[in-house]
């Protein structure tokens, strides 16, 4: 089995200098505030059409993550219209600059909301955008009892809401080990598992993490630092034969060590 392609979530200005750093063949960056509800903005210089030529000329394939408030599954109407709003944004803009796929957490409903209308919330959020070339992956999550991507029933059920939807041949589904770990799955299997729920994995977030097994913390370490048995980790990225991202702490130096150590146990 070849080795995947591996790369950094890196700072959004210069994506194409931060993958050269790296010697990766790609990244993923956010595109404006991760913490708000303004829309997109492209910060390389040229903008969108300067950063898509840029990439194709060096040969790095780029992911976008969604803002992380962005929460479709919401019975909030408040949160839910603006997260729809800012999800077809950020797609818009992660097309525009051919990006593989943009990422995009479950979102979770509240503690006595009935969470079959939340998967119903992603069916309609769907159904809602307009998906071009590039796909939606959801990423399962670390926390919360009402989180709809943390545990594997969860997903199942959102998987089957969104299979019902047009335009969901263009959904696919980002694994992150940290999460999962914290939220509770175990590692071993978890890829067959996810395969059965989804049938695809397209994107790993290869992460160690700070906290224990189902611990609900999302807190990332740097690889081999944190709590994660280092073969579990390994044979995650292994068997799910998808690209992978690291999101763990630091720059440039910080990521290569990770990159380094990803390589020496895959």
């Amino acid at each position: 089995m070849s080795t995947p392609s591996l790369g950094a979530h890196v700072e959004q200005t210069d994506p194409i200098a931060e993958a050269q750093a790296r010697q990766a063949p790609l990244v993923q960056f956010f595109l404006g505030d991760p913490q708000g509800y303004k829309g997109p903005e492209v910060r390389f210089e040229g903008g969108a059409p300067a950063l898509r030529a840029a990439a194709q000329d060096a040969g790095v394939d780029l992911y976008v993550h969604a803002p992380y408030i962005v929460n479709v599954a919401t019975l909030n109407n408040r949160i839910r219209i603006p997260s729809r709003k800012l999800l077809q944004q950020h797609l818009d803009a992660a097309t525009e600059i051919g990006a593989k796929g943009l990422i995009v957490h479950g979102g979770h409903v509240g503690a006595d909301d009935d969470p079959e209308k939340g998967f119903d919330n992603w069916r309609k959020a769907i159904e809602s955008l307009t998906i071009g070339d590039t796909p939606v992956l959801i990423e399962n999550t670390a926390g919360g009892d009402n989180a709809m991507a943390r545990h594997l029933d969860r997903i199942a059920r959102v998987w089957e809401a969104i299979s019902a939807a047009e335009g969901s041949d263009r959904v696919g589904f980002c694994l992150d080990t940290c999460h999962a770990w914290a939220g509770g799955i175990a590692l071993d299997d978890v890829v067959d598992q996810v395969r059965a729920i989804t049938g695809r994995i397209d994107l790993v977030h290869a992460n160690d993490s700070r906290d224990a097994a189902g611990s609900g913390a999302d807190r990332h370490a740097n690889l081999g630092a944190g709590q994660l048995p280092p073969d579990e980790l390994a044979d995650v990225v292994r068997a799910a034969g998808a690209p992978v991202v690291i999101e763990t702490p630091g720059g440039a130096q910080e990521h290569n060590a990770d990159l380094d150590w990803l390589r020496e146990h895959l």
